[in-house]
């Protein structure tokens, strides 16, 4: 057999300054940002890139090269190198260490070298790396790393943001520029490099420079005939001879730079998937970039540890029975199924069931006999056999849609969501790497065959089992986390039971006047249409109110009005800004713009909502249990909670939400001032109290306290005020925030927060604690238990330790207010289903239940409803609800 050369290794060399900077010119700082403020837009560019670079490129030695803040021999030679460099921005400077831990997390080294530039340290590795056989790639969008190509080292180039690169080897920078890599710093030296403020010769561009070296061979040979050179250019090359010379010695890449790590170092270490998991969390980068990266560490590092071994049976007709007695009670088993769900409609095409000790069944529902169905339906429903499923509810409507009920249930979802409830995605995959460092996969016996091999029907058949399997062991590892964190009944009190009861709200769904939404949306249309027209009036002619860029093109460049925050895209345009420039400057094309965008986005809603009701005239929203950190519910297709309640069009979209068919009204039961209620509580303000237990208008009162006027003076203004600061501390609101929430400057802001906690200073120390108590522990927590961590409360960069510090005051508060109307909704769904009525509960809207009453039933379900919402948790300031009642939503209106 002849001999085969060995690959050659490659090492990948990034610019990381470099890079980062064009990744946040590259997207839109204002798209990208952290629930705490931290700006991710050059982290998100810059991973992104490097994941596509490892992927198409699979070196087998990384490193990331960064400049440092020192000078370096350049500034020593030429006091104006780099001068005249705009401001780095501020939200750019922080995510430079962030792109540090990312690559730490990454296992991938950063190497930095005071007195050197990124270039040094780059050209010094791939001279060294290619000295000793290695292939070179650099990724760089500095132009002087050309002159490091040759046949052994290649620039990847960014020509479009840092998605897309250009392939420079020799080839491809002599078809460039006209000259080869060896003298692309002379050409370089003659034509100047504006972003480093080295001046050219004037009136040289590439192509005489590229024409005058090939004429006299280099640099050194055309500075020594410079007086044959004719003509203008001539003069010009003389005349700055002296600055293309000190160019020429500043563009040199030191290629000796002295460093600890050679060539051979700079492979990537072995990285864990919980710590890249967690920064990627804290980030708040999730769906595609996440599984592109870790399918690209797959591929190029390290494969998860194994999969799941399971023993897989096809039942004949009759069977089902007989292995549910001899593997369903035997402990926890897991169930997997395929399916549709959703819109109020459920459907099973496959079970996949995984018990303990290996032995998993598939089957098809439609297909069982009737023996085997009776035999399903019992073992379902018997609380005594636990099932484990991962995110149950669409399941349990699947299984509901064909007359099955599901009891003695757990969800390994939730309980992922209790454990790191900052987590954006709960996908079943990621957690199975997450807590058990294995893939979704089946292990393959010892002979390498898989148990079946039946084709596409028995591969998709050991898939399901293979998740059923999955969810067995997740939730064994998902337990001693709970019970660390306190979260055990949590899931088992709250979180489970509100499944089936979200599960049945999702089923019945709400009535819609579909006619009444077609003739809303048509009158919006024609009230946008006739806004539109205004504006194009106020400036005389037409422009695209919904286009950001025409907008700031009409307001500051047309009619100069003042610059409002500048952003990469120009000058903002969003609404805050655009009603302080309102206010300021009062030109008429403000309002109608801002009207315009109200209307809008009026219509948008209700034009979202017209498809979505079914054959019987109802919307099914989904609820969703596991994506709001602080524990609220959250509602999609439709938002529920996004329609709005305190504009007049607003209320009348809640017109088009009616009673249904076979019921006599809608009532609506919310809880009074309950985030208000909840901070009495946690603070023991003994004002605050006193306030509610005095039963006037509690905004009302505590302005009377606040400024010392009897609570007949107290005028809208003040009450506005201190219902603002009210609600504001119960949200984190900064001084800043409230200033900008009461249009009034920060120092007004500031006094008026001050005279409130002058009277309110339980509040005030509470409010301290709440921050001291948090960074101590790593967590706040609610009045029932429920935590949430908060890292960043102990970073060192001051933008996210602030926003952590504001997360740390809202999450106790909001948490608790969510948990408490959880508890509502359990004890109220237990209290209907024992009462025999027959109403039933629709929608919850943040602090709002929304239910469908039966003929002659409203005064006994607002008894008990009532009841039930009031007794949910003891406050010191006791829970009170408000209840309206009519045809429809708006109608019931309290």
């Amino acid at each position: 057999m002849a001999n085969s050369e060995p690959t050659p290794q490659t090492l990948l060399l990034l610019d990381g300054h470099s890079l980062a900077y064009r990744a946040f010119f590259a997207l839109p700082v204002e798209n990208f940002s952290t629930t705490t403020g931290q700006h991710t837009n050059a982290v998100f560019g810059f991973t992104s890139m490097l994941v596509n670079v490892l992927r198409e490129e699979k070196p087998t030695h990384v490193a990331v090269a960064f400049d440092r803040s020192e000078p370096t021999f350049r500034h020593t030679a030429y006091d104006e190198y780099k001068a005249g460099r705009a401001k780095t921005p501020d939200e750019f400077r922080p995510q430079v260490q962030l792109i540090g831990e990312m690559l730490d997390t990454l296992r991938i080294q950063h190497l930095s070298v005071a007195g050197f530039e990124a270039d040094d340290l780059i050209a010094t590795l791939a001279t060294q790396a290619s000295e000793q056989g290695m292939k070179v790639l650099i990724v760089t969008g500095d132009r002087d790393a050309f002159q490091l190509v040759d046949d052994n080292t290649t620039v990847l180039y960014p020509v479009k943001g840092v998605s897309v690169l250009a392939r420079m080897d020799p080839a491809a920078v002599e078809a460039k520029y006209g000259v080869g890599p060896q003298r692309y710093r002379e050409l370089a030296a003659l034509v100047g490099e504006s972003s480093d403020n080295l001046p050219g010769v004037p009136g040289v561009g590439p192509k005489t420079a590229a024409k005058w070296l090939t004429a006299y061979d280099g640099l050194d040979n055309l500075v020594a005939r410079v007086d044959e050179i004719k003509g203008k250019a001539g003069e010009s090359l003389r005349e700055h001879l002296g600055s293309v010379l000190r160019n020429q010695q500043i563009n040199k890449l030191d290629c000796d730079v002295p460093l600890e790590a050679s060539p051979a170092d700079l492979t990537i270490g072995d990285w864990q998937r919980e710590e890249i998991q967690a920064l990627l969390d804290t980030l708040e980068f999730r769906g595609e970039l996440r599984e592109r990266l870790f399918t690209t560490l797959g591929e190029n590092v390290v494969e998860a540890e194994e999969g799941f071994a399971v023993d897989l049976t096809l039942p004949e007709p009759g069977a089902l029975g007989d292995w549910l007695a001899e593997h369903g009670n035997s402990g926890r088993t897991g169930v997997a199924v395929q399916g549709r769900w959703g819109r109020g409609t459920g459907e099973l095409s496959a079970v996949a069931l995984a018990a303990g000790d290996g032995a998993a069944v598939h089957f098809d529902p439609a297909a069982l006999t009737p023996e085997d169905e009776s035999a399903l339906a019992a073992w379902l429903a018997d609380p005594a056999a636990t099932k484990i499923l991962h995110d149950a509810k669409g399941p349990l409507l699947a299984f509901a849609a064909r007359g099955l009920t599901l009891a003695g249930i757990t969800d390994t979802a939730l309980a992922s969501y209790l454990v790191a409830p900052d987590q954006r995605a709960y996908d079943l995959g990621e957690q199975v790497l997450r807590y058990l460092h294995r893939e979704l996969r089946e292990e393959a016996e010892e002979s390498g065959q898989l148990s079946l091999d039946g084709g596409d029907e028995d591969s998709a058949a050991q898939e399901l089992a293979v998740r059923a399997m999955a969810v067995v062991d997740l939730a064994d590892a998902l337990s001693g986390e709970l019970e660390r964190r306190g979260a055990t009944r949590l899931l088992g009190e709250m979180e489970l039971p509100l499944l089936d009861i979200l599960a049945g709200m999702e089923q019945a769904g709400i009535a819609v006047d579909n006619d009444r939404l077609a003739g809303l949306s048509a009158t919006l249309g024609g009230q946008a249409k006739e806004v539109e027209q205004g504006a194009f009036d106020a400036v005389g002619h037409e422009f695209n109110l919904g286009s950001p860029k025409q907008v700031q093109q009409v307001l500051f460049d047309e009619l100069n009005l003042p610059k409002t925050k500048k952003t990469k895209t120009g000058y903002t345009t969003d609404s805050e800004a655009l009603t302080t420039l309102l206010e300021r400057d009062g030109h008429p094309v403000l309002e109608r713009i801002l009207r315009w965008r109200e209307v809008a986005k009026l219509k948008s809603i209700v034009d979202s909502l017209i498809p979505l009701a079914d054959d019987t005239g109802r919307i099914h929203t989904t609820f969703n249990q596991t994506v709001a950190a602080t524990g609220r519910l959250s509602s999609t297709d439709p938002n529920v909670q996004n329609i709005p309640a305190r504009t007049e069009e607003g209320r009348q979209i809640r017109e088009a939400f009616t009673v249904g068919a076979g019921y006599e009204c809608l009532l609506t039961a919310d809880y009074s001032q309950i985030e208000l209620r909840i901070m009495a509580h946690l603070s023991g303000d003994r004002a605050l109290i006193e306030a509610f237990e005095s039963g006037a208008d509690f905004h009302t009162i505590t302005a009377a306290k606040v400024f010392s006027v009897e609570p007949e003076s107290v005028t809208t203004e003040l009450r506005s005020k201190i219902k603002a600061m009210n609600y504001g501390l119960a949200y984190g609101l900064s001084e800043f925030g409230l200033a900008g929430q009461l249009r009034i400057s920060p120092g007004e802001a500031k006094q008026l927060k001050e005279e409130y906690f002058e009277v309110f200073g339980g509040i005030r120390d509470y409010l301290a604690s709440v921050v001291v108590v948090a960074r101590r522990d790593g967590y706040t927590e609610t009045i029932l238990g429920r935590r949430r961590y908060l890292p960043d409360l102990n970073s060192d960069n001051r933008q996210r330790r602030e926003m952590a510090e504001r997360m740390a005051l809202n999450a106790p508060i909001q948490g608790s207010a969510a948990d408490i109307i959880k508890v509502a909704m359990i004890k109220v769904d237990a209290a209907l289903r024992a009462s025999g009525l027959s109403s039933r509960m629709l929608l919850q809207v943040h602090d709002e239940l929304i239910f469908e009453v039966s003929p002659g039933e409203l005064e006994p379900l607002q008894a008990l409803v009532r009841k039930e919402m009031e007794a949910a948790y003891a406050l010191t300031a006791p829970l009170e609800v408000s209840m309206g009642h009519g045809r429809s939503w708006y109608d019931a209106a309290h």
